[in-house]
């Protein structure tokens, strides 16, 4: 595992946001030998920047599977930034610093909360988790309200965070309509220097957010099952091949529309384990495994995705 402090020509890259294996017995327990395997398969294809977050259903892992997680992680020897996220209430992810600051993660995702908060009361709150924690964070910004109802003062706070480097990069996923008409990011851009902000979508708004937004780089879930594919997108739009990178986004668009009607993580986990990658094993409450019908459907995009690398 890469400790390095995370950098802007890091983020200008893929990040992975791959599922987390469970094991079918044993109250879910996790089970990283298959984890690991789909880890591997990611690499192979030229993605070696992995973030656990929602797809890994961390919202909902035990403390005690959690400090498993931290700790698996820490102990790989490969050359990979692997990158946990904590929260994403207050309390939690101060249970979770002590963990965070003995293993010295490069940084650690802030979950997106949806409880009532303010933006001074999140400036207060993270930069104590940074503190105890000894690590700096990747914020999440789901919806324009992530940080709180008064737009500006979050967007000055983000600010703040970043310059004082207790935010090192920023994971941008509000879906639009149309991606390249986007007030919020237009002003987030402003505050924050767009080397530290990331698209955090996937592969449907990729080209948008590299080519309108100049954005560096970009998360993706679908890319665990086709990971040389996310690779051609992204390397098409670095050389400003956009006929090419549309070409290849395309490709992903199946798979993607399934993960917007059924649930992003939920779908991506069974399709990972469909696609014969890696037996990804039983979700976490709460979310709910697909129908025997959404499977049979599901099976052969996930198969054709893998496939068309």
């Amino acid at each position: 595992m890469r400790t390095d402090p995370i950098t802007p020509p890091d983020l200008a890259d893929v990040i992975a946001v791959p599922p987390w294996c469970r094991k079918r017995v044993a109250k879910r327990t996790p089970d990283f030998e298959q984890t690991y395997q789909l880890l591997r398969h990611i690499a192979a294809g030229g993605i070696r920047n992995f973030m656990f977050g929602g797809n890994a259903e961390i919202f909902h892992c035990s403390l005690r599977h959690y400090t498993k997680l931290l700790e698996w992680m820490a102990g790989l020897s490969e050359d990979w930034w692997l990158l946990p996220a904590c929260g994403p209430g207050f309390g939690r992810a101060q249970d979770q610093a002590p963990l965070l600051r003995r293993l010295r993660f490069p940084a650690v995702m802030m979950l997106p909360c949806s409880d009532p908060r303010t933006a001074s009361g999140l400036e207060t709150g993270l930069n104590e988790i940074v503190e105890a924690a000894e690590t700096p964070l990747i914020l999440y910004l789901k919806d324009e309200t992530t940080l709180g109802t008064d737009l500006d003062a979050g967007l000055d706070m983000l600010g703040r965070l970043v310059e004082s480097k207790a935010c090192v990069g920023i994971k941008y996923a509000v879906v639009r309509k149309d991606p390249t008409v986007d007030s919020y990011l237009e002003r987030l851009l402003q505050r924050v220097p767009r080397e530290r902000v990331v698209s955090g979508i996937g592969e449907r708004p990729a080209i948008a957010h590299l080519r309108t937004w100049q954005l560096p780089g970009f998360t993706t879930g679908s890319g665990c099952v086709a990971p040389a594919l996310t690779r051609k997108l992204f390397e098409a739009g670095r050389r400003g091949d956009w006929m090419e990178a549309e070409r290849v986004r395309q490709i992903f668009l199946p798979l993607e529309d399934l993960r917007d009607v059924w649930n992003p993580a939920r779908v991506l986990h069974h399709a990972v384990e469909l696609a014969g990658i890696a037996k990804t094993g039983p979700l976490l409450p709460y979310l709910s495994p697909l129908t025997e019908d959404q499977l049979s459907q599901l099976e052969p995009i996930a198969l054709a995705l893998k496939a068309s690398t």
